[in-house]
Protein backbone atom coordinates (compact mmCIF):
# COMPACT_ATOMS: atom_id res chain seq x y z
CA UNK A 1 0.00 0.00 0.00
CA UNK A 2 2.61 2.35 0.76
CA UNK A 3 2.59 5.77 2.10
CA UNK A 4 1.35 9.49 1.15
CA UNK A 5 4.32 11.32 -0.18
CA UNK A 6 4.82 14.57 -1.44
CA UNK A 7 6.17 14.71 -5.15
CA UNK A 8 8.51 17.76 -4.01
CA UNK A 9 10.75 15.49 -1.68
CA UNK A 10 11.24 12.82 -5.01
CA UNK A 11 14.05 14.45 -6.05
CA UNK A 12 16.16 15.67 -3.19
CA UNK A 13 14.47 14.72 -0.55
CA UNK A 14 14.48 18.18 0.89
CA UNK A 15 12.80 21.55 -0.20
CA UNK A 16 14.28 25.21 1.06
CA UNK A 17 11.12 27.75 0.71
CA UNK A 18 11.03 31.38 0.70
CA UNK A 19 12.26 33.07 3.43
CA UNK A 20 10.75 34.15 6.57
CA UNK A 21 11.16 37.64 8.13
CA UNK A 22 12.36 36.39 11.63
CA UNK A 23 12.47 40.31 12.76
CA UNK A 24 9.61 41.20 13.46
CA UNK A 25 8.43 37.94 15.64
CA UNK A 26 9.54 38.18 19.62
CA UNK A 27 12.20 36.20 21.09
CA UNK A 28 10.08 33.27 22.43
CA UNK A 29 12.97 30.89 22.15
CA UNK A 30 14.38 33.20 24.98
CA UNK A 31 11.89 32.87 27.58
CA UNK A 32 10.44 28.92 27.23
CA UNK A 33 12.06 25.98 29.45
CA UNK A 34 14.70 23.98 27.79
CA UNK A 35 15.81 20.10 29.02
CA UNK A 36 18.80 18.35 28.72
CA UNK A 37 18.36 16.12 25.63
CA UNK A 38 21.02 15.24 24.06
CA UNK A 39 20.90 14.75 20.10
CA UNK A 40 23.28 15.42 17.34
CA UNK A 41 25.66 18.02 19.30
CA UNK A 42 25.78 20.12 22.32
CA UNK A 43 22.24 20.47 22.50
CA UNK A 44 19.22 21.11 24.96
CA UNK A 45 15.64 21.58 23.62
CA UNK A 46 12.27 23.59 24.92
CA UNK A 47 9.61 20.78 23.89
CA UNK A 48 6.53 22.61 22.03
CA UNK A 49 4.72 19.58 21.45
CA UNK A 50 5.53 15.58 23.07
CA UNK A 51 3.18 12.51 23.09
CA UNK A 52 0.92 13.67 25.88
CA UNK A 53 1.75 17.33 26.92
CA UNK A 54 4.42 16.68 29.59
CA UNK A 55 7.84 18.65 29.10
CA UNK A 56 10.07 15.56 27.72
CA UNK A 57 11.40 15.18 24.43
CA UNK A 58 11.53 11.45 24.15
CA UNK A 59 9.85 9.88 20.93
CA UNK A 60 6.30 9.25 21.19
CA UNK A 61 7.15 5.29 20.65
CA UNK A 62 9.03 4.99 23.99
CA UNK A 63 5.73 6.19 25.99
CA UNK A 64 2.57 4.00 27.27
CA UNK A 65 0.72 3.69 25.12
CA UNK A 66 3.31 4.60 22.21
CA UNK A 67 2.13 6.59 18.96
CA UNK A 68 3.93 7.02 15.66
CA UNK A 69 5.14 11.08 15.57
CA UNK A 70 1.64 12.20 14.88
CA UNK A 71 -1.25 14.07 17.36
CA UNK A 72 1.52 15.71 19.38
CA UNK A 73 -0.32 17.24 22.63
CA UNK A 74 1.09 20.89 22.87
CA UNK A 75 3.37 21.52 26.50
CA UNK A 76 0.92 24.36 27.81
CA UNK A 77 3.90 25.89 30.10
CA UNK A 78 5.82 26.67 27.08
CA UNK A 79 3.51 27.75 24.33
CA UNK A 80 1.54 30.08 27.34
CA UNK A 81 5.10 32.25 26.44
CA UNK A 82 5.86 30.91 23.27
CA UNK A 83 2.39 31.85 21.28
CA UNK A 84 3.79 32.46 18.09
CA UNK A 85 6.24 29.56 17.72
CA UNK A 86 3.07 27.18 18.21
CA UNK A 87 1.09 29.40 15.10
CA UNK A 88 4.11 29.12 12.84
CA UNK A 89 4.04 25.45 13.86
CA UNK A 90 0.35 25.29 12.82
CA UNK A 91 0.28 27.32 9.33
CA UNK A 92 1.03 24.56 7.39
CA UNK A 93 -2.12 22.61 8.90
CA UNK A 94 -0.88 19.62 8.71
CA UNK A 95 -1.08 16.83 11.52
CA UNK A 96 2.21 17.66 13.78
CA UNK A 97 3.95 15.45 15.76
CA UNK A 98 7.24 16.53 18.05
CA UNK A 99 7.49 20.09 18.07
CA UNK A 100 10.33 22.06 19.90
CA UNK A 101 13.41 24.25 19.57
CA UNK A 102 16.78 23.15 19.34
CA UNK A 103 20.11 25.15 21.37
CA UNK A 104 22.84 24.03 19.70
CA UNK A 105 26.36 25.06 20.50
CA UNK A 106 28.57 26.06 17.88
CA UNK A 107 29.89 22.49 15.85
CA UNK A 108 33.07 22.09 14.18
CA UNK A 109 32.87 20.48 10.46
CA UNK A 110 33.90 17.07 11.88
CA UNK A 111 32.06 17.04 14.75
CA UNK A 112 28.91 17.93 12.16
CA UNK A 113 29.84 14.54 10.45
CA UNK A 114 29.97 12.43 13.22
CA UNK A 115 26.71 13.79 14.38
CA UNK A 116 25.39 13.03 11.07
CA UNK A 117 21.83 10.60 11.41
CA UNK A 118 18.67 9.63 10.11
CA UNK A 119 15.61 9.88 11.94
CA UNK A 120 12.87 7.13 12.62
CA UNK A 121 9.82 9.42 12.42
CA UNK A 122 8.08 6.77 10.58
CA UNK A 123 8.23 3.98 13.78
CA UNK A 124 5.00 2.60 14.42
CA UNK A 125 3.31 4.66 11.38
CA UNK A 126 0.45 2.71 9.25
CA UNK A 127 0.77 2.08 5.97
CA UNK A 128 -1.70 4.46 4.02
CA UNK A 129 -1.25 7.15 5.65
CA UNK A 130 1.08 10.79 5.51
CA UNK A 131 4.93 10.05 5.53
CA UNK A 132 6.28 12.09 8.52
CA UNK A 133 9.27 14.99 7.30
CA UNK A 134 10.68 17.58 9.40
CA UNK A 135 10.56 21.50 9.30
CA UNK A 136 13.24 23.90 10.64
CA UNK A 137 12.76 27.39 10.81
CA UNK A 138 15.97 28.97 11.58
CA UNK A 139 15.31 31.62 14.37
CA UNK A 140 19.18 33.02 14.96
CA UNK A 141 20.66 34.83 12.54
CA UNK A 142 23.37 32.29 11.57
CA UNK A 143 24.54 32.93 7.91
CA UNK A 144 28.19 31.24 8.08
CA UNK A 145 26.27 27.58 9.76
CA UNK A 146 24.63 25.35 7.34
CA UNK A 147 22.31 21.99 7.30
CA UNK A 148 24.51 19.52 6.10
CA UNK A 149 22.30 16.65 4.81
CA UNK A 150 23.73 13.49 2.69
CA UNK A 151 22.46 10.52 0.70
CA UNK A 152 25.18 8.44 2.16
CA UNK A 153 26.92 9.17 5.45
CA UNK A 154 30.20 8.37 4.47
CA UNK A 155 30.51 10.21 0.91
CA UNK A 156 30.68 13.84 0.35
CA UNK A 157 29.75 14.13 -2.88
CA UNK A 158 26.38 13.24 -2.36
CA UNK A 159 26.67 16.47 0.38
CA UNK A 160 24.63 19.32 0.26
CA UNK A 161 24.74 22.33 2.75
CA UNK A 162 22.03 24.54 3.37
CA UNK A 163 22.67 27.69 4.84
CA UNK A 164 20.78 29.05 7.96
CA UNK A 165 20.44 33.18 8.28
CA UNK A 166 17.45 33.84 10.24
CA UNK A 167 13.96 32.71 8.97
CA UNK A 168 15.88 30.36 6.97
CA UNK A 169 12.76 27.66 6.34
CA UNK A 170 14.43 23.79 5.34
CA UNK A 171 11.45 20.67 5.03
CA UNK A 172 13.75 17.51 4.68
CA UNK A 173 12.45 13.88 4.96
CA UNK A 174 14.99 13.00 7.70
CA UNK A 175 13.95 9.63 7.49
CA UNK A 176 15.68 9.61 3.77
CA UNK A 177 18.42 11.77 4.58
CA UNK A 178 21.63 11.71 6.83
CA UNK A 179 21.54 15.59 8.29
CA UNK A 180 23.18 17.71 11.35
CA UNK A 181 24.11 21.13 11.70
CA UNK A 182 27.44 22.68 10.59
CA UNK A 183 27.03 25.74 13.36
CA UNK A 184 30.79 27.83 13.71
CA UNK A 185 29.29 30.91 15.42
CA UNK A 186 30.31 31.73 19.14
CA UNK A 187 27.12 31.79 19.95
CA UNK A 188 24.31 29.22 20.43
CA UNK A 189 21.97 28.49 17.20
CA UNK A 190 18.09 28.53 18.17
CA UNK A 191 15.49 26.57 15.61
CA UNK A 192 12.32 25.68 15.67
CA UNK A 193 11.70 21.79 14.32
CA UNK A 194 8.19 20.76 13.79
CA UNK A 195 7.07 16.98 12.50
CA UNK A 196 4.83 17.08 10.20
CA UNK A 197 2.51 14.67 8.22
CA UNK A 198 2.57 14.56 4.37
CA UNK A 199 -0.88 15.28 3.02
CA UNK A 200 -2.83 17.96 0.83
CA UNK A 201 -2.79 20.77 3.59
CA UNK A 202 1.63 20.45 3.16
CA UNK A 203 1.69 20.22 -0.04
CA UNK A 204 -0.53 23.68 -0.76
CA UNK A 205 1.52 25.02 2.11
CA UNK A 206 4.93 24.35 0.27
CA UNK A 207 3.72 25.17 -2.99
CA UNK A 208 2.53 28.53 -1.95
CA UNK A 209 6.17 29.60 -1.08
CA UNK A 210 8.11 28.84 -3.89
CA UNK A 211 9.72 25.77 -3.39
CA UNK A 212 13.31 25.18 -4.27
CA UNK A 213 14.41 21.43 -4.49
CA UNK A 214 18.12 21.74 -5.07
CA UNK A 215 20.63 24.43 -3.54
CA UNK A 216 23.95 25.45 -5.60
CA UNK A 217 26.94 24.14 -3.65
CA UNK A 218 30.50 25.84 -3.18
CA UNK A 219 33.10 23.37 -3.32
CA UNK A 220 35.16 23.05 0.15
CA UNK A 221 38.76 22.75 0.34
CA UNK A 222 39.20 18.74 -0.80
CA UNK A 223 41.81 18.88 2.38
CA UNK A 224 39.57 20.11 4.84
CA UNK A 225 37.03 17.53 4.06
CA UNK A 226 39.59 15.04 4.11
CA UNK A 227 40.80 16.13 7.27
CA UNK A 228 36.96 16.03 8.57
CA UNK A 229 36.58 12.64 7.37
CA UNK A 230 39.94 10.99 9.12
CA UNK A 231 39.12 12.50 12.38
CA UNK A 232 35.69 11.19 12.01
CA UNK A 233 37.10 7.56 11.66
CA UNK A 234 39.04 8.12 14.14
CA UNK A 235 36.53 8.64 16.68
CA UNK A 236 34.09 5.66 15.21
CA UNK A 237 36.62 3.48 15.70
CA UNK A 238 37.61 4.21 19.22
CA UNK A 239 34.01 4.11 19.90
CA UNK A 240 33.74 0.98 18.80
CA UNK A 241 36.33 -0.59 20.60
CA UNK A 242 35.13 0.81 23.58
CA UNK A 243 31.95 -1.09 22.80
CA UNK A 244 32.97 -3.72 21.41
CA UNK A 245 31.72 -3.22 18.00
CA UNK A 246 33.02 -3.34 13.95
CA UNK A 247 33.43 0.63 13.63
CA UNK A 248 31.30 0.66 10.47
CA UNK A 249 28.20 -0.47 13.05
CA UNK A 250 29.00 2.74 15.32
CA UNK A 251 26.86 6.14 14.70
CA UNK A 252 26.89 9.07 16.69
CA UNK A 253 24.77 9.50 19.47
CA UNK A 254 21.65 11.26 17.95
Amino acid sequence: MGYVTLPVFEETGYVVLDPYDQSRDPQEWLDIEFVDWKSSGETRFAPLASAYGDLECNGFWHHNPPKTDKDGVWVEQNIAVAPRLKARAEEPGANIGRCRVIELQPTAYAETLYNLHIDDNNRLNPEGTGWIVRGFFNLTDNPDSFMVLREDRDDPSTETRIPLPAGAQVIVDTQRLWHAVWHPGSEPRYCLITSWESGPELGAYIASRNPVTRIAQEPLDPAFVQSATDEVAARRAARAAALGKPAVDVMSEA
